[in-house]
């Protein structure tokens, strides 16, 4: 696997790489790393390079995408070295960029097979990034990276419904691709005995980009803060906002009720959600926010914690007013309102966290696996039949 991630806090990455491993497949996953990290490292019988360092905070799109240009670079030379002193039946590579994907151009030539796992759909995610409008001539240029990348692998993985159907008009897919959602691991996120405390905790983790919204948040939060008397929202995650954030934060006079925090590995993460009392997910309604799946959620619900959701277009796909506590996008207002439902009536709250549960059972990884197995098999087999004859 090849992934422009920090493997441990990766679900998506994580799931792939130790369900194979899981069963006695040998995993190779070649990642980026932290500051003071090691460049090897196996985890749960996965074994880790890191090749690249990077931090979360590109603010210029000539350094992004030279960042993006070195790992795919570097993990071209690496892959193909490995490949060449024992070769890999496949080879899945998760997006960020598109073009990762040709890093496997000798191994593919040589019989590798090729997943493309489309995480975020490129052109939206730059053009919301770095504001280009989807005429310009790199949105153009982005898509038809895309299409050609999609068309080069042996299979095209999707990480929800909605750009599934956009990929496979945009690509020309026919049937080879397959939408696998940010299931939830339900052996690291399920509910754990509350420990009594005198603060109710509302918390976020995941990246800091602005459309995942949380300038919205603490807006909100600024409006009731007279009414929230123990109540605290901590923020773990590292992207371009944190500073915009930070400063926001203390123009509002909120530096008692929201804490910005680093980045947790999965494991950590999954604690800190189980002891919370609410999730709170803010995201716009914007050109990419508005159609991109954000994992949290179910690992909230899987973890008896109840969430307020934006009604973006593809979280009113998959979820509803039973499961959910639904806010009209981009309205503090509204999210106010919300919050001081959610921390008022224990009810409500109750019935939320119960219906969540039973409607996530649906989306366990550990229930879902055996599609991924059943992919991967069927690729090596047609690898296998290819090679005899």
């Amino acid at each position: 696997m090849v992934s422009y991630s920090f493997y441990e806090t990766d679900t998506r990455v994580m799931n792939y790489a130790e369900a194979l491993a899981s069963r006695g497949d040998h995993v190779d996953v070649i990642a980026l790393r932290k500051k003071s990290e090691g460049n090897f490292k196996v985890v749960r019988g996965v074994s880790i390079y890191k090749i690249q360092e990077r931090s979360l905070n590109e603010y210029r799109s000539f350094t992004y995408f030279f960042k993006l240009l070195k790992f795919f670079l570097k993990s071209t030379i690496i892959l193909t070295l490995r490949h060449s002193r024992k070769s890999y039946d496949l080879i899945h590579i998760h997006t960020i960029p598109d073009f990762q994907v040709f890093c496997t151009f000798i191994a593919k030539l040589t019989g590798s097979k090729v997943i493309l796992d489309i995480h975020d759909l490129v052109p939206e995610l730059y053009a919301n990034k770095f504001g280009v409008d989807d005429n310009s001539l790199i949105f153009k240029a982005l898509l038809k990276i895309e299409q050609i990348s999609a068309q080069y692998a042996d299979h095209v993985i999707l990480a929800n419904h909605i750009w599934g159907e956009k990929l496979k008009l945009r690509a020309n897919l026919d049937e080879k691709s397959t939408v696998f959602i940010n299931y939830y691991d339900s052996k690291t996120f399920h509910p754990r005995p509350k420990v009594n405390k005198k603060e109710f905790i509302a918390i976020y983790p995941g990246s800091l980009n602005y459309h995942q919204g949380l300038d919205i948040a603490i807006k909100a939060l600024s409006l009731i803060r007279n009414e929230i008397n123990n109540f605290k929202f901590y923020i773990y995650g590292e992207g371009p906002q944190k500073k915009i954030l930070r400063d926001l934060i203390e123009r509002v006079n909120l530096t008692d009720i929201v804490f910005l925090n680093d980045q947790k590995p999965i494991d950590d993460i999954a604690e800190i959600i189980a002891s919370a009392d609410l999730g709170i997910v803010p995201k716009r309604n914007d050109f990419f926010g508005s159609e991109a799946f954000s994992t949290k959620i179910l690992e909230f619900m899987s973890s008896g914690v109840p969430v307020i959701l934006s009604k973006t277009k593809i979280d009113s796909f998959y979820f509803n007013d039973e499961v959910v506590k639904f806010f009209e996008p981009e309205n503090e207002h509204d999210l106010a309102k919300s919050i001081l439902l959610l921390l008022k009536d224990d009810g409500f709250r109750n019935q939320i966290i119960q219906n969540a549960l039973r409607f996530s059972k649906n989306f366990s990884w550990q229930e879902k696996k055996s599609e991924y197995y059943t992919l991967v098999d069927s690729l090596i087999a047609v690898k296998k039949i290819t090679h005899t004859l």
